[in-house]
C-alpha cells in the first residue's frame, strides 16, 4: 500500500514544495498544472517565432505537487510541517494499492485502428491486421501514442496523401509517431523537430523499432529547408506563434495540416495563418479539429 499526496501552491513555490516532500520521505514528487484538463490549463511552450529573441517558457499560475509516500500514522502532520501548511485539510491523501504496475500500464494500451491501412500496435501485442502498416509504438515520456483524437486526425490525413518520395516535416514530433507513419507510408525524407530532448530520444528509439530512418532536430537549431508536407500536432497558442515559421517551411505546391486545436479555437488559428496561407477545417473528432492548407 502507498499513499499519494496532492497539494496546490503558487508556481513559484512548486519546486521548493516538491523538494520539501522528498526531504520528509516521499519516494517521488512531480509538479503539474493545477488546472490541467480544464479550460484554464496553461500550455507550456517556448518555440522560436522566427525572431532572434524567443519568449521564455511561461509557468502556470497554480501548480499541483503530487508525491508518493509509504503509509505512516503521522503522515498528514509530517507533510503539513514539511510543506508549511497551516490547514492540514488542504492536503489530499489517497491510498493506492500495490499492483503489478507494468501489467497495469500495458493493459491500458490496446492496438489502435486508424483506418484499414494503418494501425498503432504496442510491442507486447500481436498486430490484429498483418496486411496493414503496423506502427510499433510503446507509451513513453513523449506525447503521441495514437490514442488522442489530434494524433488520430493527423495520422488519418497522412494516409490520404500520396507520400511516395515526398519530403515531410513533423514539427513538435513528440514520440515520432507522425514522422514514422510518414516514412512507413513511403515518404522520401522525414525530419522530426521538437523542443523536448526526451521527445527526440523517444522518437529515435521508436524509429529504430519500426526500422525507419528519421532526421531529428531540436527546435533551437536553425530550420531553413522547405518540405512537400508539413504536419504539426501541438496546441493552439504555439501554433499561432509558429505561423510564419511553419508556412515558410512549405515548398511551392506543398500542403500543411495542423492539429491540437479545439473546434472553438479553429477560427483563432485560421486568423493567425490568414496573412500567410488560407486554412480550412479538414476533419473533426471528439471536439478537436484538423486544419489544412496548400501553398500556392
Amino acid at each position: 500500500m502507498w499513499v499519494e499526496v496532492k497539494l496546490e501552491t503558487e508556481a513559484l513555490h512548486a519546486d521548493a514544495l516538491a523538494d520539501a516532500l522528498l526531504a520528509c520521505g516521499a519516494i517521488s514528487a512531480s509538479v503539474e498544472d493545477a488546472h490541467a484538463g480544464t479550460d484554464l490549463e496553461t500550455p507550456q511552450f517556448g518555440e522560436p517565432d522566427g525572431t532572434a529573441n524567443s519568449p521564455p517558457t511561461p509557468l502556470w499560475d497554480r501548480s499541483r505537487v503530487i508525491a508518493l509516500f509509504e503509509p505512516t500514522a503521522d503522515l498528514r502532520a509530517r507533510i503539513a510541517k514539511a510543506a508549511c501548511v497551516s490547514d492540514a485539510s488542504e492536503i489530499l491523501l489517497t491510498e493506492i494499492a500495490e499492483q503489478d504496475w507494468v501489467r497495469l500500464t500495458q493493459s491500458q494500451f490496446e492496438p489502435i485502428c486508424i483506418n484499414d491501412q494503418l494501425w498503432i500496435v504496442p510491442s507486447w501485442h500481436v498486430a490484429p491486421n498483418a496486411e496493414a502498416i503496423n506502427l510499433v509504438l510503446d507509451p513513453g515520456l513523449a506525447f503521441g501514442t495514437g490514442s488522442h483524437p489530434t494524433t488520430f486526425l493527423c495520422l488519418d490525413w497522412l494516409t490520404q496523401i500520396d507520400l511516395r518520395n515526398q519530403t515531410v516535416l513533423d514539427y513538435g514530433c513528440g514520440s515520432g509517431i507522425l514522422a514514422i507513419a510518414a516514412a512507413r507510408l513511403g515518404a522520401g525524407a522525414v525530419l522530426g523537430v521538437d523542443i523536448d530532448p526526451n521527445a527526440l530520444i523517444a522518437a529515435k528509439d521508436n524509429a529504430a523499432n519500426n526500422c525507419v530512418d528519421l532526421q531529428l532536430r531540436h527546435s533551437a537549431k536553425p530550420l531553413a529547408e522547405t518540405f512537400d508536407i508539413v504536419v504539426a500536432n501541438i496546441l493552439t497558442n504555439p501554433l499561432c506563434v509558429l505561423a510564419p515559421l511553419l508556412v515558410q517551411r512549405i515548398a511551392a505546391g506543398g500542403c500543411i495540416a495542423l492539429s491540437g486545436v479545439l473546434e472553438m479555437q479553429a477560427e483563432q488559428v485560421i486568423a493567425a495563418y490568414a496573412p500567410y496561407l488560407p486554412l480550412k477545417i479538414g476533419a473533426t473528432r471528439d471536439a478537436w479539429v484538423r486544419l489544412e492548407g496548400t501553398q500556392c
